[in-house]
């Protein structure tokens, strides 16, 4: 759904949508800037570049780049040395949001989280199990 706001960049009004998060005239900005970094890593010689060799060469940030990447416009399997930040340690990363060893980490707290449940709800079982009921001998005899 569009909605009326101000561009991230330049401040000037604008209808956000889900294809674009800037202005007209940021968006051709960027797509200027797209068009320096892949014609730059299009080049046989440039394809192992790293993004700080990328940004050097082209001029443009290294959050645009990322911003590209991020969006699928840039290909890391056909470029290597690219990629962005791991969300949780900031280790380059080429596809998902963690690292390995951050993936590892949380898959790890979440195996321990579920067998601390999983004890827990064991213990109100056999709490359950060990409650005796008794059947008051009046009330039988009323029935």
């Amino acid at each position: 759904m569009a909605e009326l706001t101000n561009c991230p960049k330049c401040d000037s009004l604008f209808v956000k949508n889900q294809f674009r998060d800037v202005c007209e005239k940021c968006f051709k900005e960027e797509e200027k800037a797209f068009e320096t970094v892949y014609q730059f890593i299009r080049k046989r010689e440039n394809r192992t570049a790293t993004m700080s060799q990328v940004e050097e060469a082209t001029g443009v940030e290294e959050e645009l780049i990322l911003k590209f990447v991020k969006n699928g416009r840039l290909k890391l399997t056909q470029f290597p040395n690219l990629g962005y930040p791991c969300d949780k340690c900031g280790k380059v990363i080429q596809k998902g949001k963690l690292c390995n060893p951050c993936t590892e980490e949380l898959r790890k707290q979440l195996d321990l989280l579920n067998q601390q449940e999983e004890r827990e709800n064991a213990i109100k079982k056999r709490e359950k199990q060990a409650t005796y009921f008794t059947v008051d001998e009046k009330f039988r005899r009323h029935q």
